[in-house]
């Protein structure tokens, strides 16, 4: 179905503004160089597979792998820029049309790409938080601590077949990660695992291993991982720090779930860009959508969990579809 066919939807529910709820997966920062996880650049192809909430709570060695290999990996992070299609989103906000945004990616993005109000359904990797005193700081300050702390770092110093932490599988039926676990999925922190690279998008940021992960995350040699010397909380100062992010086996804090849930129940058409809705975390705003009888719109390359439940289903990037739809539906608002 082409661009056109959804615009004539998409206008219809925003008719007099506010009508347009939109939910972004990681498929909307790939155009950023970021892969997703299971779409044609996913991390899931290559064997990434993300570490659960309880091995990084439960395993100072899998903390301290976490850390080392997303240090190494935070540059890409920091370089990526925001594509067409968050700018994109972001024309539609200020046009008006927005019921809200709903993301489940942890890269800042859409942030950066214009968009003032962003629900972040599973965090934010820009921020550090402390287990044990709930200090709140910068992930750029952590970063420069660890660089102080680590002067003979070498992120470019890479193991074959280094191994991750199994991902939960998102048929068991917990509503989990941020596209897995118990409530999560898409750009959740991981432990990257070397496998076969899918050929590099243009623009996308390399490693020796390849691209960096959805999170930050990149293969790291076990000998830099063994040597790498953590920080304490910069506050209470013996703190354990980790990523303001849902792992997978954790939970959305429920203020997040309700005012997403808040923002699909006042739209008029749902709009899913980027995600495969393979995990309850994304796909039970499709759900709530069609219990009320509001229509839901897809754009994604490759299938998704809810392709039978969609009244449009565009299968193309994004970066081709938004900016033209966003221009056209801001000149009739």
């Amino acid at each position: 179905m082409s661009a056109a066919g959804g615009t004539g939807d998409a206008r219809g529910a925003s008719d007099g503004g506010g009508g347009l709820a939109v939910l972004t997966g990681a498929g909307m920062s790939t155009e950023s160089g970021i892969p997703d996880y299971r779409g044609p650049s996913g991390a899931l192809r290559r064997n990434h597979s993300p570490m659960t909430y309880q091995q990084f709570t439960g395993d100072p060695a899998a903390r301290r792998r976490y850390w080392a290999r997303g240090h190494a990996g935070w540059r890409h992070i920091v370089d990526a820029r925001p594509n067409a299609g968050h700018t994109a989103v972001a024309a539609l906000e200020e046009a008006g049309l927005l019921a809200g945004l709903v993301t489940q990616n942890v890269d800042g993005l859409h942030q950066a790409g214009g968009a003032r109000s962003v629900i972040e359904l599973h965090g934010s990797l820009a921020r550090v938080l402390c287990s044990d005193c709930g200090d709140v700081s910068p992930r750029a300050e952590l970063e420069a601590r660890l660089a102080a702390a680590n002067p003979d770092f070498r992120p470019e110093a890479v193991d074959a077949g280094v191994s991750g932490a199994e991902e939960p599988d998102p048929t068991d039926g917990t509503d989990g990660g941020t596209d897995g676990g118990t409530d999560g999925g898409d750009g959740l922190p991981a432990i990257a695992a070397e496998g076969v690279e899918a050929p590099a998008a243009p623009g996308a940021a390399l490693t020796p291993a390849g691209r960096v992960n959805p999170d930050g995350d990149v293969a790291l040699a076990e000998a830099e991982i063994a040597r790498f010397v953590m920080v304490g909380c910069r506050h209470c100062g013996v703190g354990r720090l980790e990523p303001d992010v849902v792992f997978f086996g954790a939970t959305v804090p429920r203020d997040r779930v309700t005012a997403a849930m808040d923002v699909v129940e006042r739209s008029r058409l749902l709009l899913v860009l980027g995600s495969s809705l393979t995990v309850m975390s994304g796909y039970r705003f499709v759900l709530r959508a069609g219990q009320l009888g509001i229509p839901v719109a897809i754009v994604n390359q490759g299938p998704t969990r809810a392709d039978t439940r969609a009244a449009l289903l565009v299968d193309a990037p994004l970066g081709d579809i938004l900016p033209p739809l966003a221009a056209e539906l801001a000149v009739s608002a």
